[in-house]
């Protein structure tokens, strides 16, 4: 069931394509030794801190980053989103092991490759999570260790690695940016021996953070370049000083920081009083900020292919304050179900239990049972008398698959009560392998609570199947 095109009893036939899944943006830890080996291994939790996310990529040789942590974004944009993520960066990001893979020896390898026509693909991911912020009065801290793509001089024009987070609203919005916020904690271009690390908030342009330049700062990276070893790349948001201050590392040593009152309201309050932030890792090709640098276009007919950023773990850790994020989203239902009838909102519903549907069909799954599928733009499926309660639904997750080929997108949404009515919640998904390749996938939604009927709609720029859908089912 992996092929672009398949049947439905006859009644209709579909192509489906890869979607593309992530964000758009114009990118921009203690001291930890450069001397450890490339495979080190991840440093004990610093103290004071809690560990709340941690992907130390030791998964077998030419794996896929596990799908619990991570998705893979894919093409030239998000749906709905800024053509070449807002950019101008030129490559086609894939999901393919020649781009995106574990190395057997605890590492991510990120590589950008040419093909015979010219053409550059490479690869971006982010996290599944979306809630990564300091808790009340306290500390959050992001940190990665990473090897640049070696690679130096005219051979590196048009490199764009970088670390950075996306505030949790813009996924599944593509244009409420810069508002949102944006940390840039590790950013380079054209294999320059410099680290930069950029805040990007605000409106554009101008605006508190300058954009679409963004408050930014560089520094070359301590001992040994940015490209021939690796290096630790933290950011720190300190809620636990008045005002609140950002800032930027580079194995242990400071080199920026921005002020709470620097930003000013609304601003400040836009890009923080939201859920929180999502990780991403990527390597583009071009784009406005390596050809801002180089003073042309890049990349060159010299630039080299297939030069990797390495990474050998990311890790998140808080401090202080109230509460403290938890270290994975809750799966359990509330202690106190919600009143007898209906749906339980907060129990799997299995997918092909709709009571109504607009393009919807219905196939064997090999996890058991049937799974819906065929889905595409404009389709949907309703679920009548779904009751949440009384206590607050936080997020919904759905067991997905696709099979879908290069270049097609799309969004799997919940709306309550009416098809008109605006979603509360979305994911996007990739290409997970195949069209029975299953993937357990959250996106988060506004509180619900009480008994709704329950719309699950299919949002696509083009007419493809792009998704299959066995169950969901929302948590608080």
């Amino acid at each position: 069931m992996n092929g672009s095109t398949r049947g439905l009893d006859g009644r209709r036939r579909r192509t489906r394509r890869l979607l593309a899944v992530g964000v758009c943006v114009t990118v921009v830890g203690a001291t930890l030794s450069t001397a450890l080996a490339a495979n080190a291994s991840v440093p004990p939790t610093p103290s004071g801190w809690t560990q709340v996310f941690l992907d130390d990529f030791t998964g077998a040789a030419g794996s896929l980053p596990s799908s619990a942590n991570w998705i893979i974004d894919t093409g030239h944009s998000y749906p709905g989103g800024p053509g070449n993520w807002g950019t101008g960066e030129i490559q086609n990001y894939t999901a393919n092991s020649s781009n995106v893979s574990q190395d057997g020896a605890g590492n991510l390898r990120i590589t950008p490759i040419r093909d015979g026509a010219g053409n550059w693909t490479s690869s971006r991911i982010e996290t599944v999570r979306t809630n990564f912020k300091p808790p009340s009065g306290g500390v959050l801290r992001i940190e990665g260790r990473i090897q640049m793509p070696n690679v130096t001089g005219a051979a590196a024009a048009g490199y764009w690695p970088a670390f950075w987070a996306l505030g949790a609203p813009y996924r599944g919005n593509y244009q409420n940016w810069p508002a949102v916020g944006e940390f840039d904690i590790m950013e380079n271009v054209n294999g320059i021996n410099s680290v930069w690390g950029v805040l990007h908030c605000g409106g554009n342009p101008g605006g508190p953070c300058n954009e679409t330049n963004g408050i930014g700062t560089n520094r070359a990276c301590p001992g040994s370049s940015c490209q021939s070893a690796f290096h630790t790349y933290r950011f720190e948001w300190d809620a636990s000083v008045s005002p609140q201050q950002l800032r930027w590392y580079v194995d242990g040593q400071q080199f920026h920081s921005v002020s709470q009152n620097q930003i000013g309201e609304p601003h400040w309050s836009n890009m923080t009083s939201h859920a929180g932030y999502f990780l991403l890792l990527n390597v583009a090709m071009g784009g406005a900020f390596p050809n801002g640098v180089a003073g042309s276009g890049t990349p060159t007919g010299s630039t080299q292919s297939g030069v990797p950023m390495l990474v050998d773990y990311v890790a998140v850790y808080t401090s202080g304050g109230g509460t403290t994020p938890p270290t994975n989203p809750p799966t359990n239902p509330p202690t106190t179900p919600p009143p007898a009838g209906g749906i339980n909102a907060y129990a799997q519903i299995e997918a092909e239990a709709f009571n109504a549907q607009n393009g919807v069909g219905t196939e064997a799954c090999s996890e058991g049972g049937q799974n819906i599928g065929f889905l595409s733009n404009g389709d949907w499926a309703r679920y009548d008398k779904v009751n949440f309660g009384g206590t607050p639904a936080r997020d919904f997750v759905a067991r997905v698959a696709s099979g879908a080929a290069g270049g097609i997108s799309g969004l799997v949404e919940v709306r309550l009560d009416s098809l008109g009515n605006a979603p509360i919640g979305s994911f996007a998904i990739a290409n997970t392998g195949g069209w029975q390749s299953w993937r357990t996938v959250p996106g988060n939604v506004s509180p619900v609570t009480g008994t709704h009927t329950v719309y699950l709609t299919f949002t696509s720029g083009q007419p493809n199947d792009f998704v299959n859908v066995n169950w969901f089912n929302f948590r608080t």
